[in-house]
């Protein structure tokens, strides 16, 4: 029997529908699943910790209340103990038993390293604010990884040109032995040796010391100009204190603070804090925006305004779902495809875009603590000594050697 060309057609009219009908995405029968993984109880909770899973929420509330409405958002939190086993196995628990699309935060390097390469085998999205190696967007990098506040490269361009300019030629580093601290680091010694200045040498430490007298005394001896500390959270405020007890300033050497948080300088208090230069992504006086989304994280988290690290958690996760409600799916490709092609509109960046390789650049702020007298109130901590353009704050793509770069140069 011969088929009749208008029947041919019609019939392959209706497969191409039903093929068109199946290719889109759409989203799970279940709640769209966030997890913040995070530093709860360790030396970097202050700066990420019970904070970030208050701006995770925030940004769920947002997000349900405009574009998310109608969908049905989970968020699930847990202590990553600074361990990348630990981080790595509860992250598998999320992914295979369940169900998380998305994991946040990632507070410390080697966790969140950890945590990449899972998230890529299993094709899941993951969310960076809180580590700051430059290893996730590039040897590490992958297609479903976005590094959203800060890294090592962003924290030593300003502050190292800074110092470097006033006359800190050569540097001795204090550092935290492990993928963080030594990229910091080499990212900042690589600038301090751009502009003409010496490395003239480095101590290292154990994550979590609490006695740094041979470090400070191996620094000063060093004869250096400038003893920088390329460590975080209460560590940075530990060797502080220390330093100011030592007399490293007193006696002629400057400290520079490479990476500097909101709640360092509130537990440090004006009168040791005064004075520190340093680089940061986000300040809760910035603008009417900042300050009423600030206003707001001060109510529902202790009274604390927040840090860059639970500002971009509520970025970085209000951007995801924004995205999952534009493609209507949690795949991870397509929603990272999404991510890239829709602006970063909030509150907390500025001049705001994604990479090829998965950085989120945005300007970045040089700041100088204020001393006591400065200071009109509480939380007002900061004086912005200069902008940090979007392009200029974060290391060049060019120099990138993550290989969504190289793909996406040879597509175009």
């Amino acid at each position: 029997m011969k088929i009749k060309p208008w029947l041919l057609a019609l019939g392959l009219g209706a497969g191409l529908g039903l093929s068109c009908v199946g290719s889109f995405a759409q989203l799970p029968d279940r709640p769209v699943k966030v997890g913040v993984l995070t530093d709860m109880s360790g030396t970097y909770s202050a700066m990420g910790g019970a904070g970030s899973v208050v701006a995770a929420q925030m940004a769920i509330d947002d997000c349900l209340a405009a574009e998310c409405k109608g969908m049905k958002v989970e968020l699930v939190s847990a202590d990553n103990q600074n361990k990348a086993d630990v981080a790595a196995n509860k992250a598998r628990e999320w992914f295979d038993r369940d169900n998380v699309d998305a994991i946040a935060d990632l507070t410390n390097s080697a966790a969140a390293l950890a945590v990449q390469k899972l998230a890529m085998d299993k094709q899941r999205v993951v969310l960076f604010s809180g580590p700051a190696t430059t290893r996730l967007t590039n040897e590490d990098c992958s297609p479903t990884g976005f590094h959203w506040m800060f890294d090592t490269y962003s924290q030593s361009a300003a502050t190292a040109r800074a110092v470097v300019g006033d006359g800190g030629k050569s540097w001795y580093f204090i550092t935290v032995d492990y993928a963080f601290g030594h990229s910091l680091e080499k990212d900042a010694a690589d600038i301090v040796k751009t502009l003409g200045g010496t490395v003239v040498g480095q101590s290292r430490h154990p994550l979590n010391a609490s006695d740094y007298a041979s470090f400070l005394l191996q620094a000063q001896s060093s004869k250096a100009q400038v003893v920088a500390l390329a460590n975080g959270g209460q560590d940075t405020v530990n060797v502080l204190k220390q330093a100011r007890e030592f007399g490293i300033v007193q006696r002629g050497q400057k400290l520079a603070a490479l990476l500097v948080f909101l709640s360092d300088v509130h537990a440090l208090g004006l009168n040791t804090a005064q004075g520190l230069l340093f680089t940061d992504g986000f300040y809760w006086d910035f603008d009417d925006a900042s300050r009423k989304w600030s206003d707001r994280f001060q109510k529902k988290y202790k009274n604390l305004k927040p840090t860059m690290v639970q500002a971009g958690v509520y970025s970085s996760v209000l951007h995801y779902l924004r995205s999952v409600a534009a493609a209507k799916s949690v795949e991870a490709k397509v929603v990272a495809q999404k991510m890239r092609e829709l602006p970063i509109r909030d509150p907390i960046m500025h001049n705001a875009s994604i990479r090829p390789d998965g950085r989120v650049i945005h300007d970045m702020y040089l700041f100088k603590v204020k001393s006591p007298a400065e200071s009109k109130g509480p939380w007002d901590y900061y004086t912005k000594v200069a902008t940090v353009p979007a392009t200029e704050a974060f290391q060049p793509l060019s120099k990138s050697t993550c290989s969504l770069v190289k793909t996406s140069t040879a597509a175009k």
